[in-house]
């Protein structure tokens, strides 16, 4: 996403939103597709030799659950989105990078389809009851290793 500084009104912000198509996030590093282009409404400013951008962002992805690995559609959102970026001298300023940046860390490390609690995992596994969380049972079973003499 490119800003022309010249559109930018003199101390005021420029509202800019829209969609741009998401194939520049590279999602694939982090075992995820785009479902949706990128979605934005930022105000852009300048000041004091930067450029300022604050408003949100939205995208829709697939990711794979770490539990039973199946794909699950999720919407990451990243409101508030907040940039500063000093100018170089150039007319046109490129927020594109900060942008994949963003998105990329607001995408869970380890994704679960149920995190939202919208679905249940497929996938799973022994919980311990009341009783054993208490560790009486594994008390019980030790006290019976005891050495005899």
């Amino acid at each position: 996403m490119k800003v022309h500084l010249h559109q930018i009104p003199q101390g005021s912000t420029l509202l800019i939103e829209g969609e741009e198509d998401a194939s520049f996030l590279g999602l694939e590093e982090a075992d995820a597709k785009a479902l949706s282009p990128v979605r934005y409404a930022l105000d852009v400013g300048l000041s004091e030799g930067g450029l300022f951008a604050t408003g949100w962002l939205e995208v829709e992805v697939e990711l794979r659950c770490v539990a039973c690995l199946e794909t699950f559609p999720t919407k990451v959102r990243i409101d508030p989105f907040a940039l500063q970026k000093e100018l170089d001298g150039r007319e046109l300023v490129d927020l594109t990078e900060e942008i994949r940046e963003d998105i990329h860390l607001a995408l869970p490390s380890y994704p679960r389809c149920d995190a939202e609690g919208e679905r249940a995992c497929p996938a799973s596994f022994p919980r311990a009851s009341a009783t054993e969380s208490s560790g009486a049972v594994a008390w019980d079973a030790l006290d019976k290793l005891k050495n005899k003499d």
